[in-house]
């Protein structure tokens, strides 16, 4: 059977048993999970494991490094990683370097940067630190390279001086940009500029600092316009503007009309104005939705399935209604984080004598959650997930609430319409107290307080 295995995937506590057990003839494409960095450092940049093993075998290769508290190594480990592995597949084509982690490593080529060439290599997924790191990679030295999958944690206008590479890129027809920016006009653009032949496009960006939202008509001017090649275009942009005592503001209708020429996509678009925050949010994107996160929801937000969200956070400067989180819990079946920043009382509160006159709504489940925050939110937030006859919650959900909020909303720890929810809680981490009562462990008696 060792003679069939073609694709490989092992952890990093048996991976040298397993490696080293048979040999893997037609092996050609290796995953290595749950590294820690030392271990990860050894075996690519002191051991010849790997190389006496698969030097010219392995075509892919994906690595993901896992956070260990007993790191030493410096913040180069990762990019000296990165390089050494290029030496030791020298057929390599496709590299997935910790693309898909939570807190994914970031490489940095700071100057003088590495030496690192492949003229085999055509797909490459990375997490870099800065704009220009991801400009390094594209300065001829992955030449070959068909499809770049790139997440960058800040674009900043600093970043400018740094680029000078401003060669055209005939051979990438696969582009994915996350990043948040101020600066999408003066280097994102220029930068998909170069890509003449791109087929697929994909950008997910926060961007701040302008003066008008992003649209349909900047998209199709900045970017669609210099790709005659381009056939998909997928994207979720958020950007947001200053108001400055403006007469005029444009409405989300004003912004669907800009799409109107979008033909092989569903856009939807959300816009909002926050006059407390002085400050304006249009939230762009393709249907169906394909990302694992969905921040900043309004009471705006226009509704749909969102299968692969797993995270998202609401807030806005208007009440949220217990309608508001039936349409969430609908929209969400899968969401297993769920932060909440809104300190407006509800208005159908007002309307409500007592707690149990909330027959005639629907009590809400939130099937799959497991990580609630409402560090931020107003007593009636609070109420809104803890009492029985508006919220089921499962009992795996961890709860991170202020301590004086939690006090008054459970009427110092002996309301009887939250009990039911309080003692389906996993954990609880309670903010702004140190030591532990009595009674609150007593009336959370299944629950770990942190």
């Amino acid at each position: 059977i060792r003679h069939q295995i073609q694709w490989l995937d092992v952890e990093s506590s048996s991976m040298e048993r397993i490696l080293l057990s048979t040999n893997y003839a037609n092996l050609y494409r290796l995953g290595l999970y749950n590294l820690e960095i030392e271990r990860a450092k050894h075996l690519f940049t002191n051991s010849t494991i790997l190389t006496d093993l698969f030097k010219n075998k392995i075509l892919s290769l994906i690595i993901h490094i896992s956070k260990s508290k007993k790191q030493t190594s410096t913040k180069d480990a990762n990019t000296i990683i990165f390089t050494d592995i290029f030496t030791i597949f020298t057929n390599l084509q496709e590299l997935k370097f910790d693309s898909n982690s939570i807190n994914p490593r970031r490489l940095s080529f700071d100057i003088p940067p590495p030496i690192c060439i492949s003229s085999t290599l055509l797909e490459l997924h990375i997490n870099v630190t800065h704009f220009y790191d991801c400009i390094y990679l594209l300065d001829g030295r992955f030449n070959q390279l068909r499809v770049l999958h790139v997440n960058t944690f800040w674009i900043r206008r600093s970043s400018r001086r740094t680029i000078n590479n401003t060669e055209n890129l005939p051979n990438l027809k696969c582009f994915s940009l996350q990043s948040d920016t101020d600066v999408d006009d003066e280097l994102i653009f220029p930068l998909l500029h170069r890509m003449l032949n791109l087929e697929k496009l994909h950008l997910c960006l926060k961007i701040s600092g302008r003066n008008s939202f992003i649209h349909g008509n900047n998209l199709k001017i900045d970017i669609m316009n210099h790709m005659s090649q381009l056939n998909q275009f997928t994207f979720n942009i958020r950007s947001t503007i200053r108001l400055h005592n403006q007469i005029s503001f444009l409405s989300n209708e004003d912004i669907q009309h800009t799409f109107n020429d979008f033909q092989n996509n569903q856009i939807i678009s959300c816009v909002d104005y926050f006059s407390e925050m002085e400050r304006g949010q249009c939230h762009i994107y393709t249907y169906p939705y394909q990302l694992k996160e969905y921040h900043q929801i309004t009471n705006s937000f226009p509704g749909g399935i969102f299968k692969y969200v797993r995270e998202i956070s609401l807030f806005d400067e208007r009440p949220f209604q217990h309608e508001f989180f039936f349409q969430i819990s609908q929209s969400f079946p899968f969401m297993k984080k769920l932060t909440l920043i809104n300190q407006k009382p509800q208005n159908d509160k007002r309307y409500r004598k007592v707690d149990d006159d909330n027959q005639h709504l629907s009590i809400i489940e939130y099937p799959n959650l497991s990580h609630l925050n409402l560090d931020e939110a107003h007593d009636d937030y609070i109420e809104q997930f803890l009492i029985d006859t508006k919220t089921c919650l499962p009992n795996t959900v961890y709860l991170s609430v202020d301590y004086q909020v939690l006090k008054r909303v459970t009427q110092h720890f002996t309301r009887n319409t939250t009990r039911i929810n309080c003692t389906k809680l996993c954990s609880l981490g309670l903010i702004g107290i140190c030591q532990i009562p009595k009674y609150v462990k007593e009336y959370f008696p299944y629950t770990r307080i942190l």
